[in-house]
C-alpha cells in the first residue's frame, strides 16, 4: 500500500507539473496539438517509471529467491556449510559485499522495514577487513595443502559434501585482495583461474580487460617477462585505448630487450604456452625459517617416525601413581613420540563435558568470525563445575598442581585457523613473559582435542618431525622445561591450517610454581 501511495504521489506530481508546462504553451503559443505530446511524453514518462520500479522488484525478488536457496542448505547443516572453506569465504563475501549492494538497491526508493531491519543487523556483519581474511585463510590453506585455485573453484577438496564453488567474479576478488596486499603470487593464480573460466564461457560481471590488466602485471612482477608480454597484448587486443596497456606493453618489450642484450640473444623469447598454475612461480620467501618444514608435516609428509622409534612406543593404563581418583577407572595412555616423550590420553573429556565447555567460550567470542577463522576464551574453575572437574583431572593424571597454571584457554580454529611455529615456553631472551603472573615459567602442556578435524588441523613439531592428529575426546601431554629449569627447544610446535571442518581445543599451561616437590629438579642441564 506504501508503495502503491508513493507512486501515485509521483505520478501526480508529473503530471499535475507538464500539464502546467503544457497549460503555458497554449497561452503563449495557441498551440492545442501541444497537449497531445504533452500527454504522451506523460504516459512515456510513467511506463518509465513502472519499468524500473518493475525491474528493480524483480532484482530483489531474483536476489530473494538466491538467498533463500542458500539459506535453506546452509541451515539445514551450519558447521558442515562453514567447514568447506569456499562457502565459509562467500558467506564473508555475501555479508560484506553483495548485502550492502542490496541494501543500496532498495534505498533507491525508502524502505522503512528493511532498512531498519539491516540497520539492526548491520553491527553484526562481517566487514572488509573479515572479508579479506577469510580470501587470505583460502591462499593459506592453498600454499599449505599445495591446492591448485581450480580445485578450490570447484570446490574439490578432501571429504566434502557441499556443492561450493567459485565464480568467475569470487576469483577475481581473490586475486585482487591479493594484489591489494602485493602479493603477486597469489594474484596471478587466482586472476589466472578468472581468466580460465571467464575463457569456458562462464558467466561474469567483471570484464576481460581488467582480469588481463591485473593479470599481466603481477606475471610481471613475478618477473616472467615474455607472458607478461603476450597477456598485455591481448589486453591491447581487446581494449587498444586502454589506459595503461600501451605504455606497460612497450615498457615490458623495452626491458625483455635489454636483458635478451645483456645475455647475447638474438630475438624475443616466446612465451611458454602452459597456463599457470600450482608451482608455475616459486612462492617468495616470508619471515618463518622453517616454513616449508612446518607445512609438508601439516600435509604427511616429513613425518619422521621410523619402524625403531615405533618399536620403542607403548601404550599402558595409567591410575596417577595410585591416585584414588583414577583407582577403579585409569587413563589410556599412549606414546606418541619417545624423545621428547609426548603421551595421549583416550577418553580425556567426555561429550557431554566437550558441549558444556563449548557452551560456556561461546558467548565470550566477539566479531563476525566465529566458525570461520578462529578464537579463543579463558574459563575460571569457578564458573562451573565441569570446568573444576577437567582441572582436577589433569592434576591426576600430570601429578603437577593446576593451583598455579594458567585458565583453561579454550581455542576454535575454523577454516584456515591456524597457529605458526612457537615455543609455549618463555626463552631467556624473553625473562619477564610471564613476571606479572608471579608463577614461573610454562614447565608443561596439556592439550585436549574437543573435536575431530575433517581434513588438516595437526599438531606438528618441525623440530623432530612429528605429526599429532586431533581425535575428539582424548589429550596429548609433553613437558615444555627439562627438569633442570631449561627450556627444551625441541617442543617448537605449531596448529596446522583446518582444511575442511572446525577444529576445538583447550589448552592448560602448567607453571613451575608448586611442582617443587611433584617434579623435582635435576642435577644436569638435560635432565
Amino acid at each position: 500500500p506504501a508503495a502503491c501511495i508513493m507512486l501515485v504521489e509521483v505520478v501526480c506530481v508529473i503530471y499535475f507539473t507538464l500539464l502546467s508546462l503544457a497549460a503555458i504553451r497554449l497561452i503563449y503559443k495557441c498551440q492545442m496539438t501541444d497537449l497531445i505530446y504533452t500527454e504522451k511524453e506523460l504516459v512515456q514518462s510513467l511506463k518509465e517509471y513502472i519499468k524500473a520500479e518493475e525491474s528493480k522488484l524483480d532484482a530483489v525478488k531474483s536476489w530473494a529467491n538466491k538467498l533463500d536457496v542458500l539459506t535453506r542448505v546452509s541451515t539445514l547443516d551450519p558447521e558442515g556449510y562453514l567447514a568447506h572453506p569456499v562457502n565459509a569465504y562467500k558467506l564473508m563475501k555475501r555479508l560484506n559485499t553483495e548485502w550492502s549492494e542490496l541494501e543500496s538497491l532498495v534505498l533507491q526508493d525508502p524502505s522503512d522495514g528493511f532498512i531498519s531491519n539491516m540497520t539492526v543487523h548491520r553491527q553484526y556483519f562481517p566487514d572488509q577487513e573479515d572479508e579479506k581474511g577469510a580470501a587470505k585463510a583460502l591462499m593459506r590453506l592453498q600454499d599449505t595443502y599445495k591446492l591448485d585455485s581450480e580445485s578450490f573453484a570447484r570446490g574439490k577438496l578432501p571429504g566434502m559434501h557441499h556443492n561450493a564453488i567459485l565464480t568467475v567474479d569470487d576469483c577475481y576478488d581473490m586475486g585482487k585482495t591479493a594484489y591489494n596486499e602485493a602479493d603477486y603470487y597469489h594474484a596471478v593464480l587466482w586472476m589466472q583461474q578468472a581468466l580460465r573460466q571467464m575463457d569456458a564461457g562462464e558467466e561474469h560481471v567483471v570484464s576481460k580487460a581488467d582480469v588481463l590488466d591485473y593479470l599481466s602485471y603481477s606475471v610481471y612482477q613475478m618477473g616472467d617477462l615474455p607472458r607478461a608480454i603476450e597477456l598485455t597484448r591481448r589486453l591491447v587486443a581487446i581494449d587498444s585505448s586502454h589506459q595503461r596497456a600501451g605504455g606497460n606493453l612497450r615498457y615490458f618489450e623495452k626491458l625483455l630487450s635489454k636483458q635478451l642484450n645483456e645475455l647475447n640473444q638474438e630475438g624475443q623469447e616466446p612465451a611458454t604456452e602452459e597456463p599457470i598454475q600450482l608451482g608455475t612461480y616459486k612462492r617468495p620467501n616470508d619471515y618463518l625459517p622453517e616454513r616449508e618444514i612446518y607445512e609438508a608435516l601439516c600435509r604427511g609428509e616429513g613425518v619422521k617416525m621410523t619402524t625403531e622409534r615405533r618399536s620403542r612406543l607403548y601404550c599402558r593404563y595409567h591410575d596417577g601413581n595410585r591416585n584414588p581418583r583414577l583407582l577403579l577407572q585409569p587413563m589410556k595412555e599412549e606414546d606418541e613420540w619417545d624423545s621428547p616423550h609426548i603421551v595421549r590420553y583416550l577418553n580425556a573429556l567426555s561429550d557431554q563435558e566437550i558441549e558444556k565447555i563449548k557452551e560456556l567460550a561461546k558467548p565470550r567470542v566477539r566479531g563476525a568470525s566465529v566458525d570461520v577463522l578462529s578464537f579463543s576464551a579463558w574459563l575460571e574453575g569457578e564458573e562451573d563445575p565441569v570446568i573444576e572437574r577437567v582441572n582436577q583431572r589433569i592434576e591426576d593424571i600430570t601429578g603437577l598442581t593446576t593451583q598455579t597454571a594458567e585458565l583453561l584457554q579454550i581455542a576454535n580454529y575454523g577454516v584456515g585457523g591456524q597457529y605458526e611455529p612457537h615455543f609455549d615456553f618463555s626463552r631467556k631472551e624473553e625473562p619477564d613473559a610471564f613476571k606479572t603472573l608471579g608463577t614461573g615459567n610454562r614447565v608443561a602442556t596439556f592439550l585436549n582435542y574437543m573435536s575431530d578435524v575433517e581434513a588438516g588441523g595437526a599438531t606438528v613439531f618441525p623440530d623432530f618431525g612429528a605429526a599429532i592428529y586431533p581425535k575428539k575426546g582424548t589429550a596429548v601431554f609433553w613437558y615444555n622445561l627439562f627438569r633442570s629449569g631449561e627450556g627444551d627447544y625441541r617442543t617448537r610446535h605449531a596448529a596446522c591450517p583446518v582444511l575442511v571442518g572446525s577444529k576445538w581445543v583447550s589448552n592448560k599451561w602448567i607453571h613451575e610454581r608448586g611442582q617443587e616437590f611433584r617434579r623435582p629438579c635435576g642435577l644436569t642441564e638435560v635432565d
